[in-house]
């Protein structure tokens, strides 16, 4: 597996990590523990070095099934957990008040059972609370030797420099993918400029750009895409334009669908590290391979091109999640 730096002063990584919230979370069905505890050991024999989980999957089991399956290798890989998805006491909302802050971040240690949390984000920007005092926190969790480094995700331009002032951000994760390019207008120039290293998540559309998703696909109730409006049957149908824009591509290079998704997203950026996720080793085996793939200008021109021309129906969250981007 190639590497790559997260950010100017971040840590080497393996050039795609592992979105861990699958594998008991958001997608339908859980795995066992066993499962996935298996194929976590899995993607690092295979040269992963990048996991990411949160203290809202689950909530709280996924940090567990990381921290457990990790350990035996926990000073050869980077940990990234999230605080201040979920509300604390006398909140109903994202909650990133400074004793918040300490409190989730001392429980994610152990259930991790790792004494520094390498990478802690901010899961999304609490509107209530001054990033200053979010920063300022982790600032000084930082000086205490419980935290690494410090992350943001789904943060808007505003509040990425007012926190990279207080403390330097060394990653910031949102949503990026051949289906979903907002952040190229305004978030990437903003973190090339400071040095911030930029996590994608969903990079496969949620799995949509595998092509393994159609206008006949249903999802469980326990499935977030249950209510995704990019996923109505109807918006499927029409954004099934998106997966012809790189089929050729795909069939010219004996790839998938899939590694051409990653691969792009590979060659926008050397500081970009998507992080897919999947419950099956296959899969695994799939996206890691994307790495080995380097598109040229020519394709890269060709899926622009191609994209230019297509428009991606439905919003890429429901209305309660909308409301807590950051903007």
């Amino acid at each position: 597996m190639k590497v790559r730096k997260l950010g100017a002063d971040g840590p080497e990584v393996s050039a795609i990590g592992f979105g861990c919230m699958g594998l008991n979370f958001a997608y339908g069905p859980s795995m066992t523990r066993s499962g996935a505890i298996k194929l976590l050991r899995q993607a690092y024999d295979r040269g992963v070095t990048f996991f990411d989980t949160a203290e809202a999957y689950g909530p709280f089991t996924n940090e567990e099934i990381v921290g457990e399956a990790l350990a035996p290798v926990r000073e050869k890989v980077v940990i990234a957990t999230k605080f201040g998805y979920l509300p604390g006491p006398g909140r109903t909302t994202p909650d990133s008040r400074p004793e918040h802050i300490r409190a989730v971040t001392e429980a994610s240690l152990k259930r991790l059972g790792v004494e520094c949390v390498d990478l802690l984000y901010q899961h999304r920007v609490d509107k209530q609370v001054p990033i200053e005092d979010v920063a300022g926190a982790v600032k000084t969790l930082i000086s205490e030797g419980k935290v690494r480094y410090f992350g943001l995700s789904e943060a808007g331009v505003a509040n990425i420099r007012r926190a990279h002032a207080i403390q330097p951000v060394t990653a910031l994760q949102s949503e990026y993918s051949l289906w979903w390019r907002e952040p190229e207008a305004q978030i990437l120039p903003v973190v090339e400029e400071l040095g911030i290293g930029f996590v994608p998540f969903s990079p496969l559309g949620k799995g949509f750009l595998t092509g393994a998703i159609d206008a006949k696909t249903t999802f469980s109730r326990d499935d977030l895409r249950h209510t995704v409006p990019r996923f109505t049957e109807a918006s499927r149908q029409a954004n099934t334009a998106l997966l012809g824009a790189i089929d050729g591509i795909a069939l010219a290079r004996g790839a998938t669908k899939a590694q051409v998704a990653l691969a792009w997203l590979l060659a926008q950026k050397p500081w970009i590290i998507p992080i897919p996720g999947t419950t099956k080793l296959h899969r695994l085996d799939e996206n890691n391979a994307a790495a080995d793939i380097e598109l040229t200008a020519a394709d890269l021109a060709q899926i622009d091109n191609a994209l230019a021309d297509i428009k991606i129906e439905g919003d890429r969250y429901a209305a309660s999640a909308q409301a807590n981007i950051d903007r």
